[in-house]
């Protein structure tokens, strides 16, 4: 059996901000599915909101290319 290695917070929070990315460029109709779902990840990780919306801000380059948009 093979033991997953722990994430780091960079990439908690870079696999946070994917997901808050993806559903943003959704639209407002998957608003209250988005917010269950982000919510429930936010605490799994063990990360914030704002530290999220932070590392976005500085990263968002990397963000949408791993969403697959082009900057």
């Amino acid at each position: 059996m093979t033991v997953a290695r722990a994430r780091s917070r960079d990439e908690k929070l870079f696999a946070a901000a994917v997901l808050r990315r993806s559903f943003e460029l959704r639209g407002e109709e998957y608003a209250d599915g988005y917010q269950f779902v982000y919510d429930g990840v936010l605490r799994d990780l063990g990360v914030e909101d704002a530290d999220v919306k932070a590392y976005l801000r500085a990263n968002l380059a990397a963000v949408e290319a791993a969403i697959g948009r082009k900057g």
